[in-house]
Parts: C-alpha cells; structure tokens; sequence
C-alpha cells in the first residue's frame, strides 16, 4: 500500500539520510521499504539557528502499516492527474503560432491525440537561437526575429526556468513530470520553488520537439505570422516567406514581446482590453550576503537562497520578481535601439551575483489615450530612452546608495553588474516616469525592514525592465475563443499566464478545451 508522509523536519546536514530519518519517525522497518518517492522539499527557516528541510514523501510498505492511517502526518496519497488524450475529431490539423510554454504543451497535447498539429515559429530552433542570442551578448548584433524574446522556448528558454505558480490547477504536477521526462533534473518535480536553469531548458524544449515531430507534428521556424483572412469556418494563414496555411483551430501563444503581431491581430478583429503591468529596474547582490541574510549559520549547507518581497505604497505596489539567485542580469531587447532587462541563471546557479527586478505597478490610467494598445507604446517608450541615455548598448545603471539620495554613483563598489554590454551610470528619471523613481526610492527602505541587505548602499540598479507582463489581453469566452470563431488565444503574450508553469497550464487547458470541441 502507498501512503503519504508529511510535516516530516530534517536538519539541513541530514538531507542525505532522509530515507532512515523517515523509517525512524514513522516507525517503519528499512527492510519493509518497498518504494520511496519525495513529493515536496522546502526550507524552514524562519529559525536562523536552526534552519530545517521540511518533507513530504511516499512510501509503498506492506498492508500491515494501514494502522499508520489517520496519525498525524499519515494520509492516502491522491491519485495522479494527467489527461486523457481522446482522437482529434476534427478533419484538419491545428496550428499552434509561437513554441513558447504555451504553445510547446498545446502542441504536446494535440500531437498526444493524433492531431498532427502544425507550429509556426518567428524564431529560429533553440541550437541556432543560442548562437543568435551568444552574438547578441559578445557583439551586441541583434537579430530582431531571433534573440532572447523570439525563437524555440519563447523568453522563457534565457530565462532562471522557474516553475513556480500561484496558479491551482490539477495539471501542476503533470507538467513538472513532463520537464523531468524531457530532460530536467529530478527535483523540479518536488522542490517548493523548482527551476530548470537556462542549461537544461534547451535540452527540455528540443526533447518535447522531438517527441511532436514523432507523433506527426510539423515545424516551421523563421516563419513570421503576419496575417489570415477568413473563409467560411476555415483560417487562412499567410506568412512572411510566403508560406500560407489552413486550419479550423489555430492557437496563438505569442510572447508578451510580439508587438507587431498583436498589433496586426487588433487590426483583423480580435476584440483586446488594456491590461496593467509593471515597469522597474534589476537589482543585484552578491549571492552570498543574500545566502546569509536567508539562512544565517546555515547558509554554506543549503541551495543559493532567493527572496521575495512587496509593499505596498499609497496608490501603488512595488515588488520584486523573477529573482535569480547565482545568475545574470540579461540584455534581453527584441528591438534595435531599445534597452530590455531580464534575469538568467544556468541550473547551478553558481555565479558570484543574485538579481531580481524590483517594479512598480503600471494601470491603464497611466497610460490609456484612446487606443487598447498604448501600453505597449508607453513600454516602448522607456525602453528606447534607457538606450539613448548611452546609445551604444550600455545600460542605465546607479547604486542604491546614491539613487535614494537623488545622486549618481560614479562607478561600482562592492557588486560588480553582469549585465552584458556594461552599465552608463545616471539619473533613472531619464528613462522611467517620475512616479516608478518615486515609488522606487519609498519601497526600498520598506522592504529592507522585511529583507535586511536588500537595499544595501552598494545594491547595482540595471534598467529597465518593463516586460514582465503582456500590457494588454485579447479577449477569449469561456470555451477560450476568442472574438473571432476559430481563434485561441492562449499564454502570457495574451495575457492568461505570468511564467512558465500558468503559461504551459493555460496552452495545455486550452489544448484540451479544443479537442472536446465538435
């Protein structure tokens, strides 16, 4: 029989001997052992002094531990929840526009069916991608249809891979399942905040491309969505290169970054709404006063530590986000002559620096003029005064010290940027509105309290970064279609989704919404 064992603490030096620890707490035999599987590991370590891994594992032991049942921490695991994959009842095949997480497990689950589906990419396949986005970084030639937003993976492939989310759903554990079995490490499948690293997602994302091509699934990188006319039920897709296509059911996970694309979508019909984001800078520490600052005495026995942290101010939250413990801060534009920043770390996560965005909540009021759409020009905007402050690819940087006095650090001190193309320190009023710098200089103060070292006098700020989430969303029912019949928008870049794991979750559902469709 199989049970699930909670609430089980183990000091931080004994991870090694969970499965004795486990027996002894429990008071099963080692020999009665017949299966043994972690379902979930954090760290508590709200007591500096005794910093503890918590676990919930399940064994498999005979019937005659069915007394255990109804103890405190004993109980039937529940049953695993993958989805049935009935026969696509459709005559044509499905288009999935875009192989980020949401097109890549929308595609995954129509393959699974036999529905053959067709993924159209702007980008280029992840081995040629990374060449584009290494040339990027050393020689800072950008290639505006292949780079750290647009190719196999979507922005998510030069990302820290986390697969965290807030999102409940019953195909959380599923999906961690599927990265395992494509290629990520184990533990992704029970950590509290698990992340693949940027290493293994290419490896992840070309195993699942492999899988849907043997399933009949068809691939055309380089191949830009630029319009579709419709016939009757029918969608007619026209291409770049001159490639067309026709399906009944096409999915649109584009990224939050593919601009042009929602912009030709708002011009054929599909009804949007402006949607709030968020506009900010990275900071950086070094990881190791972030180690001690999370765990104190412990630090040197446990994983790179991250934070997380808000407050919120009279009319606005500031946050931090996408926090990359042991990695770099991105430049990570899709456009010539903008700055764009981001957080990458590798699986190891072993460099000297920790990064996270620090943002400010941006609302339609701040910049709604006429058009559902002038979110996306209001990023824009900042993004391209951040790259005329040097216009030679540095990025805007300063120190906290001297950015909540109202003053500009002459250089770095103690937290050398990782930031590519190197930092032009100035005035972050230059390239963010007055209300962002504001916001910025109130929040750190505030969330020192809750983090003591976060707002260090030698934290680097790098802007900016406006990208962590699509500004607007284009409308979908409750069978996700959108206003036009035929039309599934799905992911982050269509505003359903907030990283990879709700975005994969969201092609996925939607995925499944079409194929019981008749």
């Amino acid at each position: 029989m199989r049970l699930k064992l909670s609430n089980i603490m183990i000091p931080v030096e004994s991870e090694k001997n969970i499965k004795n620890l486990v027996c002894k707490q429990f008071k099963i035999k080692t020999e009665d052992l017949e299966g043994f599987r972690i379902l979930r590991q954090s760290v508590d370590a709200r007591k500096k002094n005794n910093v503890r891994y918590n676990f919930q594992v399940e064994v498999e032991v005979p019937d005659k531990y069915r007394s255990l049942l109804g103890s405190p921490g004993v109980s039937e695991p529940a049953p695993s929840t993958e989805p049935a994959y009935p026969k696509w009842p459709h005559a044509r095949q499905p288009v999935v526009v875009g192989f980020g997480p949401a097109g890549i497990f929308a595609a995954l689950y129509l393959a699974r069916c036999g529905a053959h589906p067709v993924v159209i990419e702007r980008g280029e396949r992840i081995e040629e991608r990374q060449q584009s986005v290494s040339r990027f970084l050393t020689a800072r030639t950008l290639d505006p249809e292949s780079n750290v937003q647009f190719g196999e993976g979507g922005a998510g492939a030069f990302s820290d891979g986390k697969l965290n989310t807030n999102v409940n759903s019953e195909y959380n554990q599923f999906v961690l399942d599927e990265f395992h079995k494509h290629g990520a490490p184990g533990e992704v499948t029970y950590q509290q905040n698990p992340h693949v690293g940027t290493d293994y997602l290419s490896r992840v994302v070309k195993n699942i491309r492999t899988e849907i091509e043997s399933l009949g699934g068809e691939f055309h990188f380089n191949t830009l969505f630029e319009s579709f006319e419709k016939d009757g039920d029918r969608i007619i897709l026209r291409c770049r290169d001159g490639k067309s296509f026709i399906t009944d059911h096409l999915l649109l996970g584009l990224g939050h970054s593919a601009r042009d694309t929602i912009r030709m979508l708002h011009a054929r019909g599909l009804q949007m709404e402006a949607k709030a984001f968020s506009i900010g800078v990275r900071m950086e520490h070094l990881q190791r006063d972030i180690n001690r600052m999370q765990y104190g005495p412990s630090a040197h026995l446990l994983p790179p530590a991250s934070y997380k942290g808000a407050v919120h101010l009279r009319d606005r939250g500031v946050y931090t986000f996408c926090m990359c413990p042991g990695g770099t801060v991105m430049a990570s534009a899709s456009e010539d002559g903008t700055i764009v920043t981001n957080g990458m770390s590798e699986h190891k996560r072993d460099k000297a620096n920790a990064n996270s965005a620090l943002l400010v909540g941006v609302t339609p009021e701040d910049f709604l003029r006429g058009s559902v759409l002038d979110g996306m020009d209001y990023q824009a905007k900042y993004e391209r005064l951040a790259f005329r402050m040097a216009a030679d690819g540095r990025a805007p940087g300063n120190l906290v010290g001297e950015f909540l006095k109202g003053q500009v650090a002459a250089r770095h001190r103690k937290v050398v940027p990782s930031y590519p193309h190197g930092l032009l320190y100035g005035d972050f009023s230059r390239c963010l509105p007055d209300y962002a710098v504001g916001a910025l200089r109130e929040a750190l103060p505030l969330l020192d309290r809750k983090l003591p070292g976060i707002a260090n006098v030698d934290t680097v700020l790098t802007g900016v970064e406006t990208r962590s989430s699509s500004p607007v969303r284009i409308l979908r029912g409750e069978d996700r279609m959108s206003s036009v019949s035929g039309i599934y928008p799905i992911g982050e870049g269509a505003g359903y989704a907030g990283g990879i794991m709700s975005a994969a979750i969201d092609g996925l559902r939607t995925a499944i919404a079409v194929t019981h469709t008749r």
